[in-house]
């Protein structure tokens, strides 16, 4: 009889969270594509692909009992692809008007947000603190947060600054990405109200941000995310 757990079937396996991961860095590379192309919301779309190949990607390591430094390195490499390239190249196309107008040299500032989302990930991947929740933003919220912002401006008027409150915005993002405040994760250890309050309010206020903003309004939420886990971090302490 063959043995159910052969090394051919344990190596196969081991490839199986691997190509999810690399499906999430090919997602980001089209999606920087169409961000240079100016089309926005396809790069959105492909940042969430992304988003969802980068949830995939972990719980099948766990279920498959695979997981590996390989893997995790990976990921993060993948990550700041579509997390911190991608969003930083829409930032980027986003901003080349100033280019003309003061310096060709102001829409690169941009890309300090890949370079920030780096950072980020390389710190939780060392930080034994967030097993349970975030310090700092975490960069696929980011992601979202600029992809579905920079659609959203679309469908609004022009006003003038507008490029640089974008330019003022991914600075402070850049902040966030590394900056020492915790953040509440969506994991629940159980179903009840106590002990999970914060989660189910952020839940529930997401559905009308949502049905009334659209697309902008996934950047609502972000930042309603955001704004919720610094009052509940004050009210912790």
């Amino acid at each position: 009889h063959r043995r159910p757990n052969s090394n051919s079937e344990i190596s196969m396996k081991k490839h199986i969270p691997n190509t999810i991961t690399c499906l999430n860095l090919i997602s980001g590379c089209i999606a920087t594509y169409f961000a240079f192309q100016s089309d926005f919301s396809m790069a959105l779309l492909f940042i969430v692909i992304g988003a969802v190949f980068d949830f995939f990607d972990g719980m099948t390591a766990r279920l498959l009992h695979v997981s590996s430094p390989i893997g995790k390195e990976l990921d993060s490499l993948a990550d700041d692809i579509t997390f911190g390239f991608a969003p930083s190249a829409i930032v980027f196309t986003f901003l080349l008007p100033l280019a003309s107008r003061f310096s060709p040299l102001i829409p690169f500032l941009a890309f300090i947000m890949a370079a920030f989302s780096a950072l980020r990930l390389a710190k939780f991947n060392l930080d034994e603190r967030q097993a349970l929740g975030f310090i700092g933003l975490p960069t696929p919220a980011n992601a979202l947060f600029w992809g579905s912002l920079i659609v959203g401006l679309e469908s609004y008027p022009y006003f003038e600054g507008m490029e640089w409150a974008i330019l003022v915005g991914t600075f402070i993002s850049c902040w966030l990405l590394v900056a020492e405040i915790p953040m509440f994760a969506l994991k629940f250890k159980t179903w009840g109200w106590k002990g999970n309050e914060i989660k189910y309010i952020f839940l529930l206020t997401c559905i009308p941000l949502l049905l009334l903003l659209g697309v902008s309004g996934l950047a609502a939420v972000i930042a309603w995310y955001v704004i919720l886990s610094v009052i509940n971090n004050c009210k912790s302490k």
